[in-house]
């Protein structure tokens, strides 16, 4: 079977036909070059309007590089032709397989850019012995003809979060489309202010916000007030891993202060290698940990007190009638402002004045969980760490839209996925 055939089932390409192929010598390595040539009295495309015009004259012959075939690179060779257009003035012509002043062909990118989704940028471009840069070029392409083809309508779920990025307090705002069958990454934004994620309602349009029903997202001021005014119809969730996370947060300042005070004290302390069992839910210890446990319950010491009021209110989330969640609400908050647990009683506080937009848990019946939002940042996270590292912002957003974005690709028949 010869090269021309296998390549006329994969990339036909209307009004040019394949010519000799051959091995020769590029960049110092042997390589495969197959010629295209423009077909018999066929007339040069305009890239702007798609216009048949006359040829105006030929450039010098260019090499496009392609999908590799087993061992050797493979480039396409071919002479474009500027096209007189009588709109657009004098163009080079329109080639399918490449865009603009690109050499590598399209087919190349995307085969790159599947590659890249599951390895690094660096180890992809060592394994096909090109450049970082190239590998760059691939999924930008990608990422951009997929956000520019991707379908926003009927989204009526989203989830909003922060993931630390870089070195120092350096965040990128995530929003993902948290539909069930359609978890993905939306858009992200470097920081986490005001006009970060007014950016996002922005761009996604008003008519597509008015159609939001839930918005998932944590207790950060700036995007509540967002939210507030630019999903008017959206119920905002404040779900129970973020609340628990305070807890916890609470309980931990709880111990250190604890353990500092046994030290000043000369006294034992008794929560040493403590720590996870009082972060951990019960049903997650082990067994040595389970008796630890019991010990530690036994001693009158804020550390537990605290634990003791964190396992009391986790009966919120149980109640199916939101009357009967907001008395209990009301009374853990009373009993908990009574205390000495200063961190605590900032919980308490806290939950008093989100109140109502705790409630809506219920009123969404708890189906919309931003479980599902730490999850995709835990990929984002691993895609940074696959990548060993992004100097770039613009680099950091490419990766995660190609990784956690699900966009559409342009059309190509090198399927590895």
């Amino acid at each position: 079977m010869l090269i021309k055939t296998v390549l006329n089932r994969l990339e036909h390409f209307k009004s040019f036909v394949f010519g000799a192929v051959t091995f020769q010598t590029v960049n110092g390595s042997e390589a495969l070059i197959i010629e295209i040539k423009a077909r018999a009295n066929s007339k040069p495309e305009c890239p702007e309007c798609g216009k048949r015009c006359k040829k105006r004259d030929t450039l010098p012959t260019r090499l496009f590089e392609y999908v590799p075939f087993w061992a050797f690179k493979v480039f396409f060779q071919y002479s474009p032709r500027r096209a007189a257009c009588p709109v657009h003035g004098i163009k080079v012509e329109y080639m399918p397989w490449a865009y603009g002043k690109e050499r590598m062909t399209t087919s190349y990118k995307v085969y790159l850019a599947r590659w890249a989704r599951r390895l690094s940028w660096k180890e992809t471009a060592d394994i096909f012995q090109t450049s970082w840069e190239s590998v760059y070029r691939a999924v930008q392409h990608v990422v951009e003809y997929g956000l520019a083809n991707r379908n926003l309508d009927s989204i009526t779920e989203i989830g909003v979060d922060e993931i630390k990025v870089f070195i120092g307090h350096k965040y990128l705002t995530m929003v993902y489309q948290l539909n069930a069958g359609s978890r993905r990454l939306l858009w992200c934004g470097m920081e986490r202010k005001t006009k970060t994620l007014l950016r996002f309602f922005h761009e996604f349009g008003k008519e597509r916000c008015q159609n939001l029903k839930y918005v998932c997202s944590d207790m950060w001021v700036p995007y509540l007030k967002v939210i507030r005014k630019k999903a008017p119809n959206a119920l905002n969730i404040l779900d129970r891993f973020h609340i628990m996370k305070k807890f916890n947060e609470a309980i931990d300042q709880i111990r250190r202060g604890e353990v500092k005070l046994f030290k000043a004290e000369s006294q034992e302390n008794v929560l040493l290698n403590g720590r996870w069992l009082l972060l951990k839910r019960p049903e997650n210890l082990n067994e040595k940990q389970t008796t630890r446990l019991g010990e530690l319950l036994k001693l009158n010491i804020s550390s537990i007190k605290g634990y003791l009021l964190r396992e009391d209110f986790q009966r919120f989330w149980e109640y199916k009638y939101p009357a009967a969640a907001e008395k209990f609400l009301d009374n853990w908050i009373t009993r908990t402002l009574q205390t000495n647990l200063e961190p605590m009683k900032k919980v308490a506080t806290m939950l008093r004045s989100h109140k109502p937009l705790i409630m809506n848990w219920f009123k969404a019946k708890g189906l919309l969980s931003s479980g599902a939002v730490e999850g995709l940042n835990l990929k984002a996270k691993l895609t940074m760490r696959k990548a060993y590292g992004f100097k770039s912002p613009e680099c950091l957003k490419m990766a995660l839209y190609h990784t956690l974005g699900k966009l559409p690709e342009p059309l190509c028949l090198h399927i590895f996925s």
